[in-house]
């Protein structure tokens, strides 16, 4: 028989509204590992009912972090991404679309790129981001 004070659980923790020009057009929640203190993330996208690739708690390696991928040229549903970014490096992703591939720089968990920005999710829980302004986080 287990002990259940020694096993793990996962809980909710926050939420990211994701904004453009005041209004949400979509979220991530967050869920947490009381034990191992990791982050499990899932985007919701306003409009979209299909339901998301990763089902249950989709899991990250130890050396990536979540984040939020923006194109600056796009507007709406179709304008982020919740990706799973590298410290340092090439990277890619695939774009909204789950077809295209993105190529880009990353340095310090942030997207270098003329069309693409980006924000880590474990510096906004529970915060409401305006993705119209590209943000400066500390």
């Amino acid at each position: 028989m287990s002990n259940s004070s020694t096993e793990d659980k996962i809980v909710y923790f926050g939420v990211i509204n994701i904004n453009e020009e005041g209004r949400t057009i979509g979220a991530i929640d967050i869920w947490r590992s009381v034990i191992s203190r990791q982050l499990f993330c899932e985007e919701k996208r306003l409009g979209i009912l299909d339901i998301a690739a990763d089902i249950g708690m989709p899991s990250i390696d130890n050396d990536k972090k979540w984040a939020v991928a923006i194109h600056r040229r796009r507007k709406g549903k179709d304008r982020w991404k919740l990706i799973k970014i590298i410290d340092e490096g090439e990277f890619r992703f695939t774009d909204v679309d789950d077809e295209t591939l993105v190529d880009v720089n990353v340095r310090q968990f942030k997207i270098i790129h003329l069309d693409w920005w980006s924000f880590l999710v474990e510096n906004n829980i529970n915060r409401n981001i305006e993705i119209t302004i590209e943000m400066n986080e500390k």
